[in-house]
């Protein structure tokens, strides 16, 4: 992502709580039921390239929400999702999660109720499209894609962005190179913050875009394989500074050490 950032205008939003840093998050989906937990199900699925969602991500999800919003300091006005079946199912949880009353919520820093949070579906955030990360795909080009209108109902109503904005219109093409994804999820992320540079943004999306994204910003992640585990995710911030409708966004940089937030690194292989 280039620094600094020069915009014009900024995009109308529904007035959230205006920031002088903007936080941004990206992290990986839940535990996937395919991973241990039942390796039949797909024999039965019309999607077997579209794993959900195992229980124990299903309720890890809601307890990830319930800690983000007590231990973040700071509200997500935004959440981004790949269409994926466990990004959705994922942001359900998390946002249930967001929005529940802990036991003093007057005097919570980072009271993100439902109310508050926007949602919308991006492509851009897909899994990468190859063998590599997709071990099924169909040949009936037919059954692959996603119908976003149906995946939007599955949200509460008040919380999915109408007026939305998407970097990526369609499921990028099968034989994705690597290289190509890092570029389209640098592309989106970097499109998103910076068409809403007075929000805080979270994006949830699979193990490539949190490595690709840790692995731009991480100085330590350079030269070690990064692996995020399920709900592991990177914390980028950045000071945004404003002159009437323009403002200047200085570059992104790690929040909070990865090792804390479910990154882990592999030592370097060396010859």
């Amino acid at each position: 992502m280039a620094s600094p950032v020069k915009k014009q205008k900024t995009e109308p939003s529904a007035k959230p709580s205006a920031v002088d840093c903007q936080h941004v998050l990206v992290m990986r989906h839940g535990n996937r039921v395919d991973d241990g937990v039942d390796d039949s199900w797909w024999t039965s699925d019309p999607k077997p390239w579209d794993p959900p969602l195992a229980e124990v991500g299903w309720i890890k999800a809601l307890e990830t929400g319930k800690k983000l919003r007590a231990e973040l300091g700071f509200p997500i006005h935004r959440i981004v999702v790949s269409p994926f079946q466990r990004c959705i199912k994922t942001a359900q949880q998390l946002i249930a999660g967001l929005s529940m009353a802990n036991d003093d919520a007057t005097s919570n820093p980072a009271d993100s109720s439902t109310s508050r949070i926007k949602v919308s579906l991006e492509y851009g955030m897909s899994e990468m499209m190859n063998d590599v990360a997709l071990w099924y795909h169909p040949t009936d080009r037919n059954s692959w894609g996603f119908n976003i209108e149906e995946l939007e109902a599955l949200f509460p109503q008040r919380v999915v962005e109408i007026t939305r904005h998407r970097v990526f219109m369609e499921l990028p093409q099968w034989g994705e190179s690597e290289s190509g994804a890092k570029d389209r999820y640098l592309l989106t992320i970097h499109s998103l913050v910076d068409r809403y540079p007075e929000e805080n943004l979270l994006f949830i999306t699979h193990g490539e875009g949190v490595k690709v994204t840790a692995s731009t910003y991480w100085k330590k992640a350079r030269g070690h394989k990064i692996r995020p585990g399920y709900f592991g995710y990177a914390h980028l911030q950045r000071q945004i500074i404003r002159n009437g409708d323009s403002f200047t966004a200085n570059r992104f940089g790690i929040a909070t050490d990865p090792n804390e937030t479910g990154i882990k690194l592999e030592p370097p292989r060396h010859a």
